[in-house]
């Protein structure tokens, strides 16, 4: 099987074990509504993802990425915190563009490590996409084999991202995006069926009143050889038909023709003398549609619809402000319809502008789901824009652009213009007439065309979808030098969720914790408990080990499973508590020299 192999890939296998963890911390000025489970995270996506590691591995139903292109335009950095000299040097060339001739290693090398732990916190039923051009597609596909394994490769579909060609192209006109496919185990991942549209729902009628309501006709005839498919059929009106057209086969043998016929299935015409077809019933089709690879903008939106939708939410006054490579919420859309269920938890690494946060909202909205979702964006912008979009769409927004109307149109040739006074009257004709519903009237001349278009400043209010999410910033990393010492006491449950992953590899389920209680949660094979509080001198103190007595009474809350029991020092011995199905694991604090009394 080919494998890809980059420079630096020896240095990033394993850095995502590497990244230091960094628990969230909440910015309530900046969060909006209840905790609804949505989160929006400022910081390096690599770090951000570690820091969700404890309480989403494994629950993450869908992740959708958006990652750079990588152009050789968009002047990104990497900046991961790699020990090795090719990574220090790489640092120094910031930012990667089209001369940068290892900028195709670089890509690899910031995404092999977030790929890495994407895979960790998707579910065993869950499917992850990401949308690329032709830069990078090969590349990626060969890294997505390796970490997802190849048999767990889905599809790519097409996704068609502009509505008209770009003449200004050298060579092809670049119309389409790609995105990929993956699921977390492809043998037992299936997506959803589309709804059906009103356009498919009427090509159904019922043409003879069948009670069993609307149908459509289906060709009896297939062109797939069939050894009994080749018998006469003779009409009501008596026509016989020697056989199926020549070069295809009845797709039926000659029995379950004749009893599709007396239940009322076969449609002969209105004369009974038509070449027979199978009536399909609206009623008896699958309730949707199985989706396709090729997806047309006029059904999930192109770029300029992208850009139109974010400017009216953020009323930036040109076309300049706006994030520049935005998707449009409908593509989205489709992605949640074909993977998610309504209570799904939805991850975007690379949040951009935040459309996917969009998207689940107004499907949510379209459909009663609970889908909740998680935002991640390392730029400036998290707050002013991929937060403040999400704050407005929940809210609702007022909309202040131009409306525009065309009021003529005519072809302008040097006839025209020798009759120029004529043209002019014309104009002036319609600015008369129509002019008073406008603010302006715009007379523009492209491709030998005149045309004249009403301008009218408008002012719409669209209403919020509702929802809430927490604004989260990345805190210091949890340092054990700094445990040691006391300088850094993180609070119960942040310390709680990293020791908890750490030791069961599993997530905290935050509504186990009991604190008062010192217990954490359970995992397969372990009940995990901590002893903890962030004040160093109750930490110096016999109240913060672990004693017979206290060894006792958590082996009598399960006899089922083992007790972990983190905890600064214990006063009771191994050979006490292991037929207790107790062990102890020692808090990293050099707190275990108890003064005497």
């Amino acid at each position: 099987m080919p494998e890809l192999y980059f420079k630096g890939k020896e240095f990033v296998y394993n850095h995502h074990l590497t990244v230091p963890y960094r628990p969230l911390e909440t910015q309530p000025e900046k969060s909006i509504g209840e905790d609804s489970g949505n989160l929006i995270i400022q910081g390096d996506n690599l770090h951000a993802l570690k820091a969700l590691m404890p309480h989403y591995a494994g629950k993450v139903d869908c992740i959708f990425i958006d990652p750079p292109y990588n152009t050789g335009n968009e002047n990104w950095s990497y900046n991961d915190n790699v020990n090795s000299p090719i990574m220090r040097e790489w640092l120094s060339s910031n930012p990667i563009n089209r001369e940068d001739m290892l900028r195709h290693d670089k890509w690899a090398c910031l995404m092999y490590p977030r790929l890495k732990l994407l895979h960790e916190l998707l579910s065993e039923q869950g499917s992850f996409w990401m949308t690329l051009d032709d830069n990078e597609i090969h590349h990626a596909r060969l890294i997505l084999d390796d970490i997802f394994g190849s048999e767990n490769f889905v599809t790519t579909c097409i996704w068609q991202k502009v509505y008209s060609p770009k003449n200004t192209a050298r060579h092809f006109s670049e119309d389409h995006d790609y995105l990929l496919v993956y699921a977390k185990n492809a043998a037992e991942w299936t997506p959803a069926l589309l709804p059906r549209t009103e356009e498919m729902e009427a090509r159904y009628v019922n043409t003879d009143k069948d009670d069993r309501g609307p149908w459509k006709a289906g060709d009896l005839s297939a062109r797939n050889y069939y050894s009994e498919g080749t018998y006469p059929i003779t009409c009501p009106s008596g026509r016989i038909i020697a056989g199926p057209p020549p070069g295809t086969y009845w797709r039926v043998k000659e029995e379950k023709f004749h009893q599709f016929d007396v239940d009322g299935r076969i449609w002969w015409g209105e004369d009974g003398n038509n070449t027979p077809a199978i009536k399909r019933f609206l009623s008896e089709v699958k309730q949707g549609v199985v989706p396709q690879t090729l997806w047309l903008y006029n059904e999930v939106g192109h770029t300029q619809d992208a850009k139109k939708e974010l400017l009216a939410i953020l009323n930036f006054e040109t076309s300049e402000d706006v994030f520049v490579t935005p998707k449009p919420t409908k593509l989205i859309e489709r992605v949640l319809q074909l993977a998610t269920d309504s209570e799904s938890i939805i991850l975007d690494s690379f949040a951009g502008s935040g459309t996917t946060a969009h998207a689940v909202l107004s499907l949510n909205a379209k459909d009663g789901g609970n889908r909740k979702f998680i935002l991640v964006e390392c730029e400036g912008y998290a707050d002013t824009l991929t937060a403040e979009r999400v704050r407005r769409v929940i809210s609702g927004y007022e909309y202040k652009g131009v409306q525009k109307e065309e009021l003529f149109r005519k072809k302008v040739s040097f006839s025209t213009l020798k009759d120029a006074p004529k043209l002019l009257r014309e104009i002036e004709h319609v600015e008369k007439v129509k002019g008073n519903r406008f603010d302006k009237i715009a007379k523009t001349i492209k491709d030998d065309e005149l045309v004249v278009v009403g301008e009218k400043r408008i002012t719409e209010r669209t209403e919020g979808l509702g929802g809430g999410f927490t604004y989260c910033t990345l805190g210091p990393q949890l340092d054990l030098d700094k445990l040691l010492t006391g300088e850094q006491l993180p609070d119960y449950r942040s310390l709680g969720a990293w020791l908890f992953h750490t030791a069961t590899g599993e997530p905290l389920a935050p509504e186990k914790v009991r604190e008062d209680d010192w217990y954490l949660g359970d995992s397969p094979s372990y009940h995990v408990w901590l002893i903890y509080r962030p004040d160093l001198d109750w930490l110096k103190s016999r109240d913060a080990a672990l004693t017979l007595t206290l060894a006792e009474k958590i082996a009598a809350t399960s006899k089922v499973k083992r007790h972990l029991v983190f905890a600064p020092a214990r006063f009771v011995a191994s050979k006490h508590l292991l037929p207790l199905g107790v062990e102890h694991a020692p808090l990293p604090f050099a707190l275990y020299r108890f003064e005497k009394d």
